[in-house]
């Protein structure tokens, strides 16, 4: 409350003393120049956290919208098909569904076991590839989301190291002048105040992109989950091929064959 009441009087002060064209953007410009080496380098560290928040945060939403997409379309067709190789060259088509990754692992894991036709011989191997594709298919979703929760968790605390350099500034900015006056503290106060700003305005967007799209994670896990039984109830549910027709016996032997056979 102290920092906020001091910039409020800053404010105040430079809208009541100074001429009106001084106010606005060369205001501003004014209080960045007189930012210190240690909050410019604040905030350049939060320009750099910021740009690369929005990149993740642009690259989440460009993926997770392409695998939504082709999602979509895969479990379409895949309900619709009546054979597994049906939809072997769609899956290869929809690299970006997590779906479509599992299903290729399994399809081949499946391929190893029956050549890619009848019932699987063992259904155990292919749970356990399904497992494995789906925390592979979702650990590729999960990508590079721990730099996004760091940046929403850090900025705050940077900026905050940066408000309390300003703050330091201007208390040193009181002790040269010998007396309190606003011209002695403002330069600390407004460096204070944009490092606190800067900060904010990295971590919540951050914050904001970080729910969303761990909460989007999950939805695509669970859609995993199930189209892991559903795929392994199709196998299970594969007709045994029909049984080969057993060879007619050999006709008995004459006794002329008898008694060349044994003469």
């Amino acid at each position: 409350m102290t920092i906020l009441t001091a910039a409020l009087l800053v404010i105040f002060q430079a809208e009541s003393g100074a001429p009106s064209g001084s106010s606005g953007p060369g205001a501003l410009l004014e209080m960045f120049s007189n930012i210190g080496a240690v909050a410019t380098c604040v905030l350049l560290l939060l320009l750099f956290a910021s740009l690369y928040s929005w990149t993740v945060i642009l690259g989440k939403m460009s993926s997770f919208g392409r695998a939504t997409k082709e999602s979509r379309r895969f479990i379409r067709a895949f309900r619709k098909a009546t054979r597994l190789q049906e939809i072997a060259q769609l899956a290869a088509d929809c690299k970006a569904s997590p779906l479509a990754q599992v299903y290729e692992d399994v399809y081949e894991a499946y391929k190893r076991q029956t050549g890619g036709s009848g019932p699987p011989r063992n259904l155990v191997p292919i749970e356990r590839s399904a497992q494995t594709a789906a925390s592979e298919a979702i650990t590729a979703l999960e990508r590079r989301m721990t730099w996004l929760a760091t940046i929403a968790s850090v900025s705050p605390f940077v900026g905050l190291f940066g408000t309390v350099v300003g703050i330091i500034d201007a208390f040193r900015g009181l002790g040269s002048a010998g007396a309190a006056t606003l011209r002695a503290v403002a330069p600390g106060i407004s460096e204070a105040l944009i490092t606190t700003a800067a900060g904010l305005f990295v971590a919540v967007p951050a914050v904001i992109a970080y729910n969303q799209f761990t909460a989007r994670i999950r939805v695509f896990a669970s859609a995993v989950d199930d189209f892991c039984r559903e795929l392994l109830n199709s196998l299970e549910e594969i007709p045994i091929r029909a049984a080969v027709p057993p060879r007619p016996p050999s006709p008995e032997p004459t006794r002329e064959a008898e008694r060349g056979l044994y003469k």
